[in-house]
């Protein structure tokens, strides 16, 4: 077995704080090695002893410098921090410039810290596909907190919600009316909303906007009412607030059980991932009978109705 794929001494190597070997498992996680299952299996026993959060917002509001100062503030509570970056991929030539970990130099030496950039590889969302497991392995790695930072291109990277224990959704004042950008369903998802740039004209006009319209949301008796802190990441000012909006958030989740019901709930996307994957994979190969390409042909040539290549696609597999 080559070096790469000892999944047992990579594991073990992980638990011990190696960086070289968290790498190494979460290349085999984005490549799709075979090996993954074994990874996986590995890795289940540490499940669910991180906080995961998320961080998402429009480009240009500050989300690498708020990760990077996050860090330094988790840091000083001696928590192990790991940082999943995903930078967009080129629609053209497929690559990825994967260049938040430049923003992050300051943690470089830090043995503490985990920093590793993925391409989403043209996955919607704001995700990449193989962005749970890499989350399940620096769960493996003994990280006590893990920040997940969206591509952010858009108002639509609603996927991170789906994924994090708790969802920061970042703001910065002059970067458009807050209410259109409610309209876009991006602010739905917010645990805790971060008005970043803080000390620029026009932050408290967001931060009164905010409170405005989390005032017209209807919620029940103990239901969780998203906090709005405010901050200057780049001169590190407001992230203690930042934190404590987050841990009183971890709080509320167990305290409710909605802890257990949110990690149920990304426990069952990515099993349905995994099998859809699987699928797909069967769908293509010649073995299982008709294949989705032959269909296709038959579709496209009138011979056949969708739905009924569909069944017949279906029948194959099972």
């Amino acid at each position: 077995m080559s070096r790469s794929r000892d999944v047992p001494s990579l594991v073990a190597a992980a638990r011990e704080g190696d960086p070289r070997s968290v790498a190494r498992l979460i290349s085999l996680v984005e490549n799709g090695d075979p090996a993954l299952p074994e990874v996986a299996a590995a890795m289940a026993p540490f499940a669910g002893r991180a906080q995961v959060v998320g961080l998402t917002g429009a480009p240009g509001v500050g989300k690498s410098t708020t990760t990077n100062e996050l860090v330094r503030a988790l840091r000083a509570t001696r928590a192990r921090v790991g940082v999943l970056a995903v930078d967009p991929s080129s629609p053209f030539t497929g690559g990825a410039i994967l260049g938040d970990r430049i923003r992050m130099q300051d943690h470089s030496a830090d043995r503490g810290v985990y920093i590793r950039s993925m391409s989403s590889r043209g996955q919607l969302g704001g995700l990449s596909a193989a962005t749970p497991q890499a989350v399940r392995v620096l769960e493996g790695a003994g990280c006590d907190v893990i920040l997940v930072e969206t591509v952010g291109v858009g108002q639509a990277e609603v996927e991170i919600a789906s994924l994090a224990d708790t969802t920061l959704v970042l703001l910065a004042p002059g970067m458009g009316d807050a209410i259109q950008a409610v309209k876009a369903g991006v602010l739905e998802i917010a645990d805790v909303f971060v008005i970043n740039k803080a000390d620029r004209p026009g932050a408290d006009i967001t931060y009164r906007d905010i409170q405005g319209m989390l005032a017209l949301g209807e919620r029940g008796p103990g239901d969780w009412r998203p906090q709005v802190t405010r901050a200057v990441a780049v001169k590190g000012e407001g992230l203690d607030d930042v934190v404590a909006a987050i841990a009183k958030h971890r709080d509320w989740l167990e305290s409710s059980d909605n802890l257990r019901v949110r990690r149920e709930r990304r426990a069952a996307a990515e099993v349905s991932a995994i099998a859809l994957g699987s699928l797909r994979a069967r769908m293509g190969d010649p073995s299982q009978g008709t294949t989705l390409t032959e269909l296709a042909a038959k579709v496209a040539a009138g011979e056949l109705d969708p739905y009924a290549a569909a069944g017949e696609l279906l029948a194959g597999l099972t």
